[in-house]
């Protein structure tokens, strides 16, 4: 394949599957429960005096066979439904839509805290009314049928479930002073011609690139509805889970724990009621804190008209997944090498040197593209980059740049500091498979806070971050500014394809 691939982004793919994604506020309930753990069985009654207060709670699932019983101490799995209006609002005549579904499994004893996003339009057998998409069975029956279907569908207990409304998460976002997000492309919509002759989306204008991203930009980042599949709206709402998990620091959330409950309250209803159920989950959330977030892709699923079809076998892969969610494998700190294994690498490299090395599968030389990406950055006319700009020198087949998304910025942290900083987006095949290159001045982001391991290869020391096998982001770092490769939302590139892509990134002008 030619590097000509680059000259101009891919066809725009049409409209497939028209939905719409909320992100669970679980993070709420649970990073709250932990920071108060601390202060005792007052603080676990008052908590509970503000859930029965301000919200109302779930008809019908405390009925024999809905939820499971859990035992204290023992994991549980929650069942989070984002959407627009609450199931009881059915009554005053407004439409009620579960927008999301998602499965958060708590189990200390575990290396990770598993969470699953259900597709909406997946095609399940709902019980008591038949085959439909999974997103019907809240429309006919609410939180307590949509349980049923997803115990039925994943044979998986389910201890609690939790309905959340799209109100609560913008203003829990801003009350948690927003969330710094690496965004994967430049994602716009003004509901203009001929989008504006159709169902109207939400209307957003977020660019490429890590930033700071707030209340009414981030719930409709995570409600993206169109120009992707529902896999990838998924993805993408449970990294905005995992990198809103990682940011949320315990001090701000416990001073600010009555505010952020009474918000979660007022927007959500659930099951978790009295003070030995928010004890039992306050003690699982305070165990499960140290484990990272192993996000459980819902795939491979197959299109039959506007429905997605799974298949049994792969049912059960997931269900075991979820339930034995396993930690990022290699040791965390500096992996360090031995004289016998820096020779074997001498020699490797000599052997590579003589014979032509070769480029991981996947991947194609695109030197003369990259850098022209590259140079337009760094010499932009309105804002050039301030700092040495690096380009890759190889590309995943199939890929394109993206020039409209690529773009230099300012980014601020928490204390109001101002860094320069740029992205270089790459479409790769498929709906909404976007990777990138990062580079900023900014040498602390929290994104880069707790890699899973570094290696140096070539006289780079990199910085690994893996969810579970998968390599999620290569970092590095020169005395002016960090750099980082980052994959895809469904983690589509190899780690050798990550490894190699982030060793071809050259300089500029070099």
């Amino acid at each position: 394949m030619s590097s000509n691939a680059f000259d101009s982004a891919p066809p725009r793919p049409g409209f497939s599957l028209v939905k719409r994604v909320a992100l669970a506020a679980l993070i709420i309930i649970t990073s709250t429960a932990a920071t108060v753990a601390t202060v005792g069985l007052l603080e676990v009654k008052e908590i509970a005096d503000i859930i029965a207060d301000n919200s109302v709670p779930i008809e019908g699932v405390n009925e024999k066979g809905i939820l499971d019983d859990v035992d204290p101490g023992d994991p549980q799995t929650i069942l989070v439904l984002g959407s627009d209006r609450r199931f009881i609002d059915k009554k005053t005549g407004a439409p009620a839509r579960s927008d999301t579904m998602l499965l958060i499994r708590l189990d200390p004893s575990k290396g990770a805290t598993a969470v699953m996003s259900i597709p909406r339009d997946l095609r399940v057998k709902v019980p008591g009314v038949g085959t439909r998409k999974i997103n019907e069975a809240y429309a006919d029956g609410g939180p307590k049928l949509s349980v049923r279907t997803v115990r039925a569908l994943l044979g998986i207990p389910i201890s609690h479930v939790v309905n959340i409304n799209f109100g609560g998460f913008r203003r829990a976002v801003d009350r948690l002073g927003c969330v710094f997000m690496d965004v994967d492309r430049k994602y716009f919509n003004d509901n203009a011609p001929p989008a504006g002759g159709g169902p109207p989306y939400a209307v957003i204008d977020v660019g490429s690139g890590y930033q700071r991203v707030c209340g009414e930009d981030a719930l409709s980042y995570v409600r993206y509805r169109h120009l992707d599949n529902d896999l990838v709206r998924a993805a993408r709402q449970q990294d905005f889970v995992r990198q809103a998990k990682d940011q949320i620091g315990v001090s701000r959330i416990f001073t600010d724990r009555k505010t952020l409950l009474r918000i979660f309250a007022r927007y959500t209803q659930t099951d978790i009621r009295g003070e030995s159920a928010i004890l039992r989950l306050i003690t699982l959330a305070v165990e499960s804190a140290r484990n990272p977030v192993q996000e459980v892709q819902f795939e491979p699923v197959t299109d039959e008209g506007t429905d997605l079809v799974v298949s049994p076998e792969t049912l059960l892969r997931l269900r075991d997944q979820f339930m034995d969610a396993k930690g990022s494998t290699g040791a965390r700190g500096e992996v360090t090498s031995s004289p016998t294994e820096k020779e074997r690498e001498r020699r490797q490299k000599r052997r590579k040197r003589k014979s032509g090395a070769k480029l991981p599968a996947g991947l194609f030389a695109a030197a003369k593209a990259g850098e022209d990406q590259g140079i337009r950055l760094a010499t932009d006319p309105k804002r050039p980059v301030t700092f040495p700009v690096y380009y890759p020198k190889l590309a995943k087949l199939g890929s394109a740049y993206r020039p409209d998304d690529n773009r230099s910025y300012r980014i601020r942290d928490r204390d109001k500091k101002s860094y320069s900083a740029y992205r270089i987006v790459v479409s790769a095949p498929g709906p909404g498979q976007y990777y990138g290159i990062q580079g900023m001045t900014w040498k602390k982001p929290p994104i880069l806070e707790n890699p899973s391991e570094t290696k140096r290869i070539n006289g780079r020391k990199y910085e690994l971050f893996r969810d579970g096998d998968r390599l999620r982001l290569v970092a590095w770092r020169t005395p002016k500014a960090v750099y980082w490769v980052s994959n895809t939302l469904l983690q589509s590139l190899t780690n050798r394809q990550m490894l190699a892509i982030a060793e071809s990134l050259t300089r500029v002008g070099s």
